[in-house]
């Protein structure tokens, strides 16, 4: 009996070795022939076998590259060149007030030098680039003053040079401008919201660009909407190297973690990678998903000349600052859209009525009393600042129906905050005791609420 079960348990060993190496033979014919920068269509993909098999590695999207980018030229005229690895298509358009001249372009890996766009010449302030949605670039010109690309072209690589991307900006008067305006043809590629799904959904998370869709209705967990500040071409304050975009995101992805860890509310995240997203975007992301609070993440700076501060604020919107420094700010924020390339004049109008304004009492109310739970527990767990509760116009917050807060975790402009912003002991204990803001909030909510019908 024994050497019968020896015998069948080699047989079976054999046949799975056999099956093996024929799957093999068919998984090497099917990847021939193949070119490794296309997805596969779905005739060349292989027929899963009966047997569990590890996955090929997907494939990676190669984005051309921009390894170099300079200005030339005077007040008259002045060219702008982009180095490239491979020639790409774009479209250009202009904005006034500010004079701007937005050109937006297939994703683009930049690789650029430090500093390179910061300082202008000619015609040109000063000019960003970044992601503004996934598969689309953006560069952002600032303007000295009324001009228009005169000429612009793509030059091929050729004689040991690279591809270039070239613009030529001419000065024209303030009439001839606002007249090429109307005659704009918009690009195809705008902001767009990004990533903003629920990330309790692999699939949808995984789907570049997904719009948002409707609230589950089958979930009836509260929704909770973190917002990273900034993105892509807005890097928001720089200090030591360190970027706000870039701790905010951080941060906001450790709070998002630590709330689906508990599993009380359904998490929202306005941006989740290094997107630009307008900041009427941010907002109807939280409308369009019905959220019960939202919490816009910020990094503050001071310049130089206006002293040293430090500590984390809490903000919520009102129609007058409540201190010259929380009108800084507000403004400082609210400029974001310019940044990015959004034309302010297409911003939607307020509803104003009865209705809206009592909407908007009654969140304000909840804001505050959110605000105000934030700070008691934060106070535990992170330096705050002298007076840590304050309020300004920030469009970021002007949801009528949702509670709504942006937090200013430290300033980046200190060196002790900076410390902090880039510490994960402290982002996790400041992400624990904003959790257990967020768990105080709603309890006392349900509280008033009452049990339901």
């Amino acid at each position: 009996m024994a050497s019968r079960a020896n015998y069948r348990v080699l047989l079976a060993f054999a046949l799975l070795c056999a099956a093996a190496l024929a799957w093999t033979g068919v998984a090497v014919v099917g990847s021939t022939n193949v070119d490794a920068t296309e997805e596969p269509s779905p005739a060349s993909a292989p027929v899963a076998a009966s047997a569990p098999v590890a996955a090929a590695p997907l494939a990676v999207p190669v984005f051309p590259l921009a390894s170099d980018a300079r200005l030339a030229g005077d007040g008259k005229q002045t060219r702008f060149v982009l180095d490239l690895d491979k020639t790409i298509p774009f479209r250009a358009f202009a904005l006034a007030d500010p004079y701007r001249v937005v050109v937006d372009i297939p994703q683009v890996n930049f690789q650029l030098g430090a500093g390179i766009g910061s300082t202008g010449r000619g015609l040109v302030k000063a000019f960003r680039y970044g992601l503004v949605m996934p598969g689309g670039s953006r560069i952002v010109f600032d303007l000295t003053g009324p001009a228009k690309i005169s000429n612009s072209y793509v030059l091929d690589a050729a004689n040991g040079q690279p591809a270039r991307l070239v613009l030529e900006f001419t000065e024209v008067d303030r009439t001839a401008f606002v007249q090429s305006l109307a005659s704009d043809s918009r690009p195809q590629l705008r902001p767009a919201i990004a990533d903003a799904v629920d990330s309790a959904s692999p699939a949808a998370a995984s789907a570049p660009g997904a719009k948002l869709s409707e609230p589950a209705v089958t979930d009836p967990r509260p929704v909770v909407v973190i917002d990273p500040g900034h993105g892509g071409l807005d890097n928001g304050t720089q200090a030591d190297g360190e970027s706000e975009k870039n701790l905010v995101l951080a941060f906001g992805l450790a709070l998002r973690d630590r709330i689906e860890k508990g599993g009380k509310y359904r998490v929202v995240m306005t941006r989740s990678d290094d997107t630009f997203v307008p900041l009427s975007d941010r907002v109807k992301i939280a409308r369009d998903q019905s959220a019960a609070l939202f919490v816009s993440i910020h990094a503050d700076s001071l310049p130089h000349r206006e002293g040293d501060a430090q500590g984390a604020t809490i903000y919520t919107l009102s129609d007058h600052a409540s201190d010259t420094e929380a009108e800084r700010l507000a403004d400082s924020e609210n400029r974001a859209d310019a940044i990015g390339g959004v034309n302010l004049t297409e911003e939607p109008t307020d509803v104003a009525d009865i209705l809206i304004d009592l909407a908007q009492r009654e969140t304000r109310t909840f804001s505050n009393r959110f605000a105000r739970l934030l700070v008691n527990e934060m106070k535990n767990t992170a330096r705050m600042y002298k007076h840590p509760l304050k309020s300004a116009g920030f469009r970021v917050l002007k949801a009528p129906d949702v509670p709504s807060v942006l937090v200013e975790l430290g300033y980046v402009s200190n060196k002790s905050d900076l410390e902090h912003l880039v510490s994960e002991n402290w982002r996790s204990r400041t992400v624990g005791s904003m959790t257990q803001a967020i768990d105080a909030f709603f309890a006392k909510r349900l509280a008033t609420a009452g049990p339901a019908n």
